[in-house]
């Protein structure tokens, strides 16, 4: 099992990583003062935050239902008889024509709250919708994805062919094919193309069957299946208000607020690139927690968390000390528009923020897979309780780094929170003396290179701080003994490289 998980982890982090490249490319283009306004390039943030609240207003908890019921669909059901997938869309399909007559009807409240400070979200208001719809769609199916353990190919659509697709519109601006109104449009275009792509891919290996006829296992477990859903639909609408909150008031409170959406959306673009691992882990471990919680095996999920806790940790050192160490002369380096630059301390904020959430490993997994998936609602509702009134208080006071300053501090109690609840409930935790361990070796290291390379500026410095940072780190890392996952990667690294000998 861990084996799988390890190999999957490995493939998908590679993809991820390449999207990430292609991303960079894009925010290239997206943060030079020669092609996108910063303006411009926040209203692409804002209505994918918009669409976000329509996905988890219209999902209805369906992602995770697949999650949690599919291993007993798939232990007693015929392929061809399985109407899990299909509920899961005609249910959240009906609810999404609901959602969309009702903010049809409310787009004046709408307007008085964003007309003043973001004219533009208010001119492509429409255009809201068909990338909300698609969203929901792909998310869909992509739960039923990681629930059938095909979590590359959605990893690769999402990460690596969104990002590609959306190149190419960069690329037709910035030859003055299309104007900046017909690239917004087909901006929110582009999920529908992954959509149609994921349904041929489940199509043609035969896994996409539609069947309304509610199956005997449907009818024996609706029950069980309504108040999950309810909690978990509840859940997530809380934790996607905490996720976009703050670009939705720096859109409502601040003066030129889709620029200042720019700064904030590039900032935390830039400390994402952290996380990268820890989506693909979460992804590959959802449906083998869910296995384990069924048939009962405690010493199973504690090898996962705390495995993921540690993996986890490392990779986010390693990927900030590198991030961090370069990021205000990268900005001048490739000759970023300077503006970005206020947002130093958002990449700071939320960097720290991300380190905590992945050094703490997949605990909310671990939480909703069990039988006390009701506690991911509750924790979800103090987690926004935190959140939204240090929004109010301190985005319109400091501004970008007021929104990060709440993140930081909301998200640093919300995992105090779960971690609290599964040591609680289950004696289980995810740290030990190689926890501290890692964190003094990422502070240590990156107090070395920052030391020793003063003064140092361009792409050779960038090249000479990673470089040491880079060596310093996996070098301390393998020395110490810090992850039993590290050999066996080295190993078959090895091997594909056709080097002989054990790490």
């Amino acid at each position: 099992m861990s084996n799988v998980i390890r190999r999957q982890s490995i493939i998908t982090t590679a993809i991820i990583f390449f999207g990430f490249g292609i991303g960079f490319i894009n925010n290239l283009f997206f943060t030079s003062s020669h092609y996108f306004r910063p303006d411009e390039y926040g209203l692409t943030r804002t209505l994918f935050d918009f669409s976000n609240l329509i996905y988890a207003f219209t999902f209805l908890g369906g992602t995770a239902i697949m999650y949690k019921f599919y291993p007993y669909y798939e232990n007693n059901l015929k392929e061809e008889d399985n109407d899990l997938l299909s509920w899961m869309l005609v249910i959240p399909l009906i609810a999404f024509i609901i959602f969309m007559f009702v903010a049809t009807a409310f787009k004046g409240f709408f307007i008085r709250k964003f007309s003043a400070n973001s004219p533009q979200l208010i001119t492509y208001y429409f255009w809201i919708f068909p990338l909300g719809f698609a969203l929901l769609i792909y998310n869909l199916l992509d739960g039923y994805c990681n629930s059938i353990k095909r979590t590359v190919i959605t990893n690769f659509l999402k990460e690596t062919v969104l990002r590609i697709l959306t190149l190419i519109l960069i690329l037709l601006f910035v030859f003055k094919i299309i104007g900046y109104p017909v690239f917004i449009k087909l901006f929110s275009l582009l999920y529908i193309v992954l959509v149609i792509i994921l349904i041929f891919y489940l199509r043609k290996q035969g896994k996409f069957h539609l069947r309304l006829k509610p199956s005997k296992l449907t009818r024996r477990l609706w029950k069980k299946m309504l108040p999950f859903a309810i909690f978990i639909f509840a859940g997530t609408i809380i934790s996607t208000i905490a996720a976009t909150f703050d670009s939705l008031i720096i859109s409502a409170k601040l003066k030129d607020a889709q620029a200042m959406v720019a700064i904030f959306t590039f900032s935390t673009y830039i400390s994402n690139v952290i996380q990268v691992p820890q989506r693909s882990v979460i992804a590959i471990s959802i449906p083998f927690l869910s296995e384990a919680w069924r048939k009962k095996d405690h010493e199973r999920i504690q090898t996962i968390y705390q495995r993921s806790s540690i993996n986890l940790l490392l990779i986010a050192l390693f990927l900030f000390g590198n991030i961090w160490l370069n990021y205000e002369n990268a900005i001048t380096t490739l000759h970023l528009n300077p503006v970005y630059l206020q947002g130093k301390y958002v990449v700071l904020l939320m960097g720290i923020k991300i380190l905590i959430d992945m050094g703490t490993g997949v605990n909310g997994q671990i939480i909703g897979t069990s039988n006390y998936w009701r506690v991911e609602f509750f924790t979800g509702i103090f987690l926004l309780l935190l959140l939204i009134p240090m929004n109010f208080i301190l985005v319109p006071r400091i501004g970008i780094t007021g929104a990060a300053i709440s993140s930081l501090a909301a998200y640093t109690g919300y995992n105090i929170v779960r971690l609290g609840f599964l040591w609680y409930k289950f004696k289980m935790q995810p740290f030990s003396t190689k926890t501290l361990l890692a964190l003094a070796l990422g502070i240590i290291t990156y107090l070395i290179v920052f030391y020793l390379t003063p003064g140092l500026s361009g792409w050779l410095a960038i090249f000479i701080k990673s470089a040491f940072f880079s060596l310093l780190f996996v070098i301390a890392v393998w020395y110490l003994k810090l992850t039993p996952d590290f050999e066996p990667i080295l190993n078959t690294l090895k091997k594909r490289l056709g080097i002989k000998g054990e790490a």
